[in-house]
């Protein structure tokens, strides 16, 4: 043998060894590894287009929060990240117009607290892009939702949620409600109290008079909104630009020369009994002197929603979303900025929902991204000649994207079934995709992570797709268990993003099924509508013949171990599927719908809401909430049922496990109910971290014990 033919051979023999020896030492994910992750959100190009600004967290040594930071990357791909704040709750960076500086969200003392541990109020922050210590910019009562800077960057738009009366004390909560703490609240100044009456204990109440009265995450409502104020970051003064008592003010973008705003707001007085007719609005922002109202006209007329305005570079136009009510196709809409034109439709064709809108510099296209079957894709749409382009082809979820004013790139996250989010940068076409991070790196290095298996079936009105993940150590002529795994909405769509809980479940021996079942977005308008007056129906269908459609194709498959789980919309429906069927060895119904009688008057959506889901109140259509409640058929269940819950759960509250479980153990079915205490609808992806990791544990135990 020539000495460079035996060198060689050398040489793959040790590249063998080494990628058996790194095979050998993966393992399968675990509950734990959740807290080893590195979570990355919010980049943000810079003006120039040499660096990306984002957001890391990791969990606390607590295990109870994610501190987060801001960290800057060159878009060259060529140097590692590095930490630009150290705070615990940095948030929302934003480029100055000159680039020179990086503004934040931090929350800090409030101002006007004199208890030793005085809470915080989120505040904006600055920083050098060349880094050092960080200078707050704002020290408002009551603090900031959100912020952006105007064009010439001498002043801030900041969102503040406040009472009508200017009124900027705390609330309780990010949202406003039209009610009071108290009947009797606090006196006005002026008012005479007898000394007796300073005593006197106050009732702990709270009044409302809107049927939109409390929010998932938020808990009970008050009566603050969110509008505008201008803030000049010289002086400090600030002014108020935007008010009134029965709406909020949203999604603004300041005009090209920064005398304009557009926003979205609904004027009609019915955003908090369901309605959602918003409209766009433009505002000129008068450089008079403090509290003179500004001028304000309605852009766009419409009994429906209007939404998240972006002005054109050029000035001339703006670019919105558009859908005809809840259960529509959402487009993308042009305006002439003076409102003198009917709007023109750039999406009529496109059959898909976009979000996140963004300019290209020069005004000639739109970049936007949209959920297409089982990943969330990349789009221009060229306004020459209309067409809509997918940029990258990559299977996998692209998410916060931002275009550089110059330098011709863009930035977005973008994740997998195999990698969680990280910064990535392309050009405007597309080309030269890379990523700018790689912060989980080191962790997925231990893992034996697997990839999804598309497919599609035949239903009775077309077709549907879903994915299957194999075991970890899966071989050929072994048999494995099933986890039919039902997605929440109806809509909305899983596929090829990060979900550990999928990785998790592989790794213990067992393959994963999930489908896009109708009702899902991603696959047009037709498959999304089809469930609409049919809980219970055609979602229900699908997600038994996807599970046929999988046992027939693949002979790996134990089908005397075959186990089921879901949350939200999928967790009424492994309710649903319980009472039609034994087939499961065991199954895990979490933040469900067991009723939808008691549902319909207890969960944060209005009758107006449940409406436009049922076809009618309760009242008009009591046959179809109660003919498709779990709970109607619960003596039919008899498949032992592990039941989790969180009690601050506001769009599937905690009475709906209660009375599942106490359905199941009046019919001696074999049952736990697990609630964890101050966990919302959100446990599942934004929970405490100690209790999401929980919660996988005892899902993962509960199939476990029923192997």
């Amino acid at each position: 043998m020539k000495p460079l033919v035996r060198l060689l051979c050398s040489l793959f023999l040790l590249l063998v060894a080494a990628v058996t020896a790194a095979a050998d030492d993966q393992r399968p994910m675990v509950p734990e590894d959740y807290y080893r992750l590195t979570f990355i959100s919010s980049p943000r190009i810079a003006p120039d287009g040499s660096e990306v600004v984002y957001v890391a967290a990791n969990v606390s040594e607590d295990r109870r929060s994610r501190p987060s930071s801001l960290w800057l990357v060159s878009t060259r791909g060529d140097s590692e990240p590095i930490q630009l704040t150290a705070g615990d709750e940095d948030s929302a960076p934003q480029w100055s117009p000159d680039g020179k500086w990086i503004a934040f969200l931090r929350p800090a003392a409030a101002k006007s607290s004199s208890d030793p541990k005085p809470k915080t109020e989120t505040q904006v922050f600055r920083i050098r892009r060349a880094g050092g210590e960080a200078q707050a910019m704002t020290a408002i009562e009551g603090g900031i939702s959100s912020f952006f800077w105007s064009p010439d960057g001498q002043h801030l738009l900041l969102t503040r949620r406040t009472a009508e009366d200017g009124d900027s004390e705390d609330g309780d909560s990010e949202d406003g409600q039209s009610g009071d703490e108290a009947e009797d609240g606090d006196p006005e100044d002026g008012d005479q109290v007898a000394e007796s009456d300073r005593d006197e204990p106050k009732p702990d109440i709270k009044v409302f008079r809107q049927t939109r009265y409390k929010r998932n995450g938020a808990g009970f409502l008050n009566d603050k909104r969110a509008h505008f104020w201008l803030f000049d970051t010289e002086t400090q003064e600030q002014r108020q630009l935007t008010s009134g008592a029965d709406w909020n003010d949203d999604n603004p973008a300041f005009s090209p020369d920064g005398k304009f705003l557009v926003f979205d707001a609904d004027h009609s007085g019915d955003e908090y009994d369901g309605g959602s007719n918003d409209d766009l609005w433009v505002l000129e922002i008068s450089e008079s002197a403090t509290g003179e109202e500004p001028d304000l006209r309605q852009l766009t007329v419409h009994p429906h929603t209007d939404s998240s305005p972006i002005w054109s570079p050029d000035g001339h136009s703006i670019a919105y979303l558009h859908t005809d009510g809840s259960f529509e196709q959402t487009e993308i809409l042009l305006q002439d900025a003076a409102g003198q034109d009917p709007p023109r439709r750039l999406t009529e064709t496109f059959d898909r929902h976009p979000s996140n809108l963004h300019w290209s510099p020069d005004s000639r296209a739109l970049f936007f991204t949209a959920a297409d079957r089982g990943a969330r894709r990349l789009f221009r749409l060229d306004l020459d000649d209309g067409k809509v382009t997918t940029l990258l082809e990559q299977e996998a979820s692209i998410g916060d994207l931002d275009v550089s004013p110059a330098g011709g790139l863009l930035t977005f996250t973008l994740q997998d079934e195999t990698r969680p989010p990280e910064v990535w940068v392309c050009k405007t076409d597309g080309s030269e995709a890379k990523p700018l991070t790689q912060a989980n790196t080191k962790l997925l290095a231990e893992l034996t992570l697997g990839s999804l298996e598309a497919i599609t079936f035949n239903h009775d009105a077309g077709s549907a797709q879903g994915f299957v993940l194999k075991p970890v150590g899966w071989q050929v002529g072994e048999s494995y268990p099933l986890v039919l795994e039902i997605k929440g909405g109806p809509g909305g769509m899983w596929g090829h993003s990060w979900m550990q809980e999928f990785q998790m479940l592989a790794g213990k021996g067992w393959g994963v099924a999930f489908v896009n079942y109708r009702g899902s977005t991603g696959y047009g308008i037709n498959h999304q509508q089809a469930v609409r007056l049919d809980y219970g129906g055609v979602d229900y269908r699908d997600n038994i013949q996807f599970l046929d459609t999988v046992l027939e194709r693949f002979d790996w498959i134990d089908r005397q171990r075959l186990f089921l789980t879901g949350g939200s919309h999928g967790g009424f429906l492994t309710n649903w599927i319980l009472t039609r069927t034994d087939r499961f060895r065991a199954a895990v119904t979490q933040r469900s719908v067991a009723n939808w009688l008691s549902e319909a008057g207890t969960q944060q959506f209005t009758p107006r809401q449940m409406r436009e889901e049922f076809g009618g109140s309760l009242w008009e259509n009591f046959d179809l909430y109660w003919d498709r409640s779990p709970i109607k058929y619960a003596n039919q269940i008899k498949t032992p049922t592990l039941i989790i819950h969180g009690d601050q759960d506001h769009i599937c509250p905690i009475g709906q496990a209660q009375e599942l479980f106490y359905a199941l153990k009046a019919h001696n079915v074999e049952t736990e109910l697990v609630i964890f205490e101050g966990e919302n609808h959100s446990l599942s992806r934004s929970g405490t971290p100690v209790n999401l990791v929980e919660r996988l544990r005892r899902i993962i135990a509960w199939f476990e014990d029923h192997s």
